[in-house]
């Protein structure tokens, strides 16, 4: 089992930033990378970023690239999403996940989600 817990949402104006925190514990062992997710009111959940573990090699959805960054520290097991110039648009429930398939896009486990919210 993996557990995720997240943390660092909140309310911040259009063009503010924000950091996400993501605290992975139980058997880390089995994740090989780590995502964020977004799901906004009334549409489904959206894949955000992606991060490998070991070559921390990344990979960003197009809506965010240039603003968000995510990272990772291998000896805190926690992953990040730094998330800047925010939009209005970006508002929505933020999930981190982890998935042990090298190639697949499917994710094992979950975080509880933290709120974002971007005020105009």
């Amino acid at each position: 089992q993996v557990q995720l817990v997240e943390s660092g949402g909140g309310l911040v104006q259009a063009g503010g930033s924000l950091r996400l925190s993501c605290a992975a514990s139980g058997r880390t062992f089995s994740s090989y990378a780590m995502g964020w997710f977004r799901q906004a009111p009334g549409k489904e959940r959206a894949f955000v970023a992606t991060i490998r573990w070991t070559s921390g090699s990344t990979y960003y959805a197009d809506s965010v690239k240039g603003r968000f960054t995510i990272s990772r520290d291998n000896t805190k097991n926690t992953v990040y999403l730094q998330m800047n110039s925010l939009k209005p648009e970006d508002t929505a429930v933020y999930y981190c996940a982890s998935r042990s398939g090298l190639d697949s896009l499917t994710y094992d486990y979950w975080g509880q989600g933290t709120q974002v919210t971007v005020s105009s």
